[in-house]
Parts: C-alpha cells; structure tokens; sequence
C-alpha cells in the first residue's frame, strides 16, 4: 500500500507532461498549417509571425489556433527596430540576456505593433530580414 501511494505522485507527473506534450503539439500543429500561406514565418512560445509580400501577420498561438492576430502592411511602417527589456539595441552589439521584441512604427507615429520573441538573437536575424525588406 505505501509503495502505491508512493508511485500515485509520478504517475501523476507523468499524464501532467504527456498532457503538456499533447498540447504543445497541437500549438505546432496549427502553426504549421497557418504557415504554408507564407513566403517566410517563424514559431514561437510567445508568437508566431508570417511574412507575405509586404504583408506582416503575427498572432499568440494557442491549441485552438492563432488568437490576436494582427495583420499590417509594410508600406505603413516607417522604422522596424529591436527592442530588449523595453530598450532600442544595436543589432551588432546584443546584450545577452532580456524580453526581446521588435517594434514596427507607423508613419503615423501613432501606430506601434510589438511582437514578443524568447530568443534575442533570433529576433535580431528577423530584425534585420525585415529591414531589408522595409
């Protein structure tokens, strides 16, 4: 009886992670089959971000899809730049550590779209990408 009692903790552990893992692949499941509308995308815990012509499409990926998706155009943006811990970095010098985001300002200078990454370096590399394509 105590040996059960003592396993009942790791079995619960183990349909926890298998319902974690479930989940998760569910997330990527419908991030996959949003993407092949794309020329360019990338996933992410935090995002997901598509790039079609000068069309930019980023939402929150969930198990039941994107939610807050937002779509914008690159020819209303006036500067894309890299953001960590709410500061504007230079893409040669990356801090190590920090919430990385990249902003797009409007030509407006009212309108500011942020779409969060976990790794900075990563979106360093989009950074760049999309400057070039702006």
């Amino acid at each position: 009886m105590e040996r059960g009692l003592l396993w009942l903790p790791l079995l619960a552990i183990f349909f926890g992670l298998a319902w974690s893992g479930w989940n998760e692949y569910q997330k990527v499941e419908g991030y996959r089959l949003w993407a092949q509308e794309f020329e360019n995308a990338k996933y992410d815990v935090l995002s997901v971000l598509g790039v079609q012509a000068q069309q930019i499409t980023f939402g929150t990926p969930r198990r039941q899809g994107l939610i807050e998706r937002q779509t914008f155009s690159l020819d209303d943006i006036a500067e894309i730049r890299l953001l960590v811990n709410a500061q504007s970095v230079d893409l040669a010098n990356l801090p190590n550590k920090g919430k990385a985001f990249i902003e797009f300002l409007g030509k407006d200078q009212a309108t500011s779209y942020r779409v969060p990454f976990t790794n900075i370096e990563l979106a360093a590399k989009w950074t760049d990408y999309l400057q070039k394509k702006l």
